[in-house]
């Protein structure tokens, strides 16, 4: 007990507490934070700090003992590569396609099927969130046979409207736009699912009153809708941005990158540098790109929510 009350009394005098009994529920409180922050340390904060560590090395997985340090030698190594380049062109362009088009295409859903007067909603609603639920690489394989540019269902449908059949994924032009299209269909119902509960929040009052008032469809959503589903809104963008950033089972599954590196990225150029060639300083300052690009991303959007939020209030 006097073990105990030692410990109390100096867990107080450190955080300033000067009541037994805040000193135990603070201890107490600790207790149970204790188990999440060795989580978050082990499995998040400390491979972080040992992949920058490992960027700054040549550590090669199968001679560990041979590791040097080499600085920014790796980064450089990177930046003087023409497919970095290309795997960097096509992540950002994946994300600014991919995070509007899906993101707008949810919020529509959302809405339409947010009308209790629709019939079949329930159906509806679980049609567009079914894909989600699937495995992306099933849905990958199943569009890469879709995509088949001789006897795939898209072409055969090409054919019997008159139009002539599209290479698609064997096309470097159209490879990436082919994905593109494949992921909003996959990803969609997952934002339109969180928008729904958006919508669900706005009080149906508002939009009595805004309709005694005269307002139209249009003037209801700009003006009640989109406010209403504000901060809805940036938390959906910045999970499907980070999601974009990431991008790797669809490119790798349909054309492992191809043609020419048109669907190559980030994190495929990380998996091929860090699992096959086993170059774990090069994939390690890859990862360390990502992170920087990821974190940039979010702290602009932050910004730009909270700015844009500041000026309506």
């Amino acid at each position: 007990m006097n073990l105990v009350k030692k410990v109390e009394n100096k867990f107080g005098d450190i955080f300033n507490i000067n009541s037994a009994k805040d000193t135990r529920e603070a201890i107490g409180g600790l207790a149970f934070v204790a188990p999440a922050v060795i989580l978050l340390a082990v499995f998040i904060i400390f491979p972080a700090i040992m992949s920058f560590y490992y960027s700054l090395t040549d550590f090669y997985i199968l001679t560990p003992d041979k590791t040097s340090f080499v600085g920014l030698d790796n980064y450089k190594y990177l930046f003087s590569e023409e497919i970095f380049y290309q795997a960097l062109k096509n992540t950002i362009y994946f994300v600014l396609v991919v995070v509007p088009v899906q993101v707008g295409a949810a919020l529509l859903l959302a809405v339409l099927i947010n009308s209790k007067r629709i019939k079949g909603v329930k159906f509806f609603r679980t049609i567009f969130y079914s894909p989600v639920v699937l495995s992306m690489v099933v849905v990958s394989i199943l569009w890469a046979i879709l995509y088949n540019p001789n006897d795939g269902l898209l072409n055969s449908l090409l054919v019997a409207l008159g139009l002539p059949k599209q290479p698609f994924l064997s096309s470097p032009k159209q490879a990436m736009n082919s994905i593109i299209a494949m992921s909003v269909w996959q990803g969609v119902g997952y934002q339109m699912v969180i928008f729904l509960a958006g919508l669900q929040d706005i009080p149906e009052s508002l939009y009595e009153a805004a309709e005694i008032d005269g307002a139209n469809i249009w003037q209801k959503f700009r003006h009640i809708t989109l406010p209403g589903l504000y901060n809805v809104t940036v938390f959906v963008l910045l999970v499907t941005s980070i999601a974009a950033f990431g991008i790797f089972v669809q490119p790798y599954v349909m054309t492992q990158g191809g043609p020419d590196g048109a669907t190559k990225t980030l994190i495929m150029m990380f998996f091929e540098e860090g699992f096959q060639l086993r170059e774990i300083g090069t994939s390690s300052a890859i990862v360390v790109i990502y992170f920087v690009m990821v974190l940039t991303v979010s702290i602009l959007q932050r910004k730009f929510a909270k700015d844009k939020q500041d000026s309506v209030i």
